[in-house]
């Protein structure tokens, strides 16, 4: 049976102070909500999203039934988060381009669009935002927080910011800071959007363009990254666009026609993405990515930082991964080790890279599904879940 999926909208009137120092209100977040809440409200799972997906977590809507959640293959009934179990709540975050409020968003004081004047958010203020939309849903603490990549730093966040309000964390994929090279990535793809002649300092929307060049290259530069070697080689390899008239020596010899596979893939995955994502959007979150250490507050001690968390955790890594490398999860492993926390950790030998994460792997799937199934076990029997 599908599981149907409705969005729903909450707005908060009351300014949310934010790390920079300046606030916002009159802010809506979008959300979704699959399963159904216990009677004491201790079976709720806060899903926590990456750079480019959304509330959109699970199902598929009535009436765009191919409109399938992100993370569709792992939460829904019977599926390792089990909605039958769980009551499991998607959020989007703030600054996003999928519902909730952002730089697309007329200002309440002015009502002209934000543009490049939409603040700049962290992940601590995206904790603190669902914080508040869990307040308002009634719920005081969460069976879990879960999420993959981005998502699995604001799982971290919950756990030092909110320590008394989560029994378990679920981090996949993720790492409690971006290294120079991340960063780097990151700032690169920032560049070609704002050199971009169609970004116009933030404030395209006024000129009735996108800076679509600029995002097609943000895109190719991110998916890059998002891919093993491996995968990369054995889906394209040095294949020739069959399309394209080749001479004798099987190349046309162009530096700027799209002759191999991965080129076309590349180009297609940038004009895709540049025509539903927002530019400005773009920027608030891989700054979010940059910003995000716990650490920092701590001479760059991890295990000081860690020293807030109370909750149970599991972690996950992918050995292909290379952009959150598994060294980056044994490090936390060892940080909450170091607080005598309890900790499971599996470290899943799969070849997609990043992307392992949204992808099926049976070994993966099974992993979060024991791990949530004893925490059903705990909700059941009432003990210390």
């Amino acid at each position: 049976m599908k599981l149907i999926a409705t969005p729903q909208s909450m707005t908060f009137e009351a300014a949310l102070p934010l790390q920079s120092g300046a606030s916002i209100r009159g802010y809506s977040l979008s959300y979704e909500t699959y399963g159904t809440l216990n009677a004491d409200k201790s079976n709720a799972v806060l899903i926590c999203h990456a750079l480019n997906a959304s509330h959109h977590v699970a199902g598929v809507y009535a009436d765009q039934p191919e409109n399938r959640g992100w993370w569709d293959n792992m939460i829904g009934p019977g599926k390792s988060v089990d909605t039958d179990k769980f009551f499991v709540i998607g959020v989007n975050n703030l600054g996003s381009c999928f519902g909730s409020t952002g730089p697309m968003h007329p200002h309440p004081d002015t009502g002209r669009v934000y543009g490049a004047d939409f603040p700049v958010v962290t992940v601590e203020d995206w904790v603190n935002a669902q914080a508040r939309l869990l307040d308002a849903l009634g719920i005081e603490q969460l069976a879990a927080v879960m999420g993959g990549s981005l998502g699995g730093m604001q799982a971290l966040s919950w756990t030092l910011q909110y320590p008394d309000r989560v029994k378990h964390a679920v981090v996949v994929a993720s790492a409690p800071n971006l290294n120079a090279e991340n960063i780097a990535f990151n700032e690169v793809a920032r560049r070609a959007i704002v050199t971009d002649p169609d970004f116009h300092d933030g404030h395209f929307y006024q000129h009735g363009v996108v800076p679509k060049r600029g995002l097609r290259i943000a895109r190719m530069i991110g998916h890059i990254t998002y891919l093993s070697d491996d995968v990369m080689n054995e889906k394209f390899g040095r294949q020739l666009r069959e399309a394209v008239t080749h001479n004798a020596t099987g190349y046309k010899y162009s530096t700027q026609e799209v002759e191999f596979q991965i080129e076309s893939y590349l180009r297609y995955q940038g004009d895709k993405f540049s025509e539903y994502f927002d530019a400005n959007t773009y920027l608030l979150i891989t700054r979010a990515l940059d910003y995000f250490d716990p650490a920092r507050a701590y001479g760059g001690d991890l295990s000081a930082a860690f020293s807030r968390a109370r909750c149970k955790f599991l972690l996950v890594s992918f050995t292909t991964d290379w952009r959150f490398s598994p060294a980056r999860s044994r490090e936390m492993v060892k940080a909450l080790l170091d607080n005598r926390r309890d900790v499971s950790y599996a470290e899943i030998n799969a070849p997609h890279g990043h992307d392992a994460f949204l992808l099926d792997d049976a070994r993966y799937l099974k992993v979060v599904r024991s791990y949530f199934d004893n925490m059903a076990d705990d909700l059941r029997e009432g003990g210390a879940a």
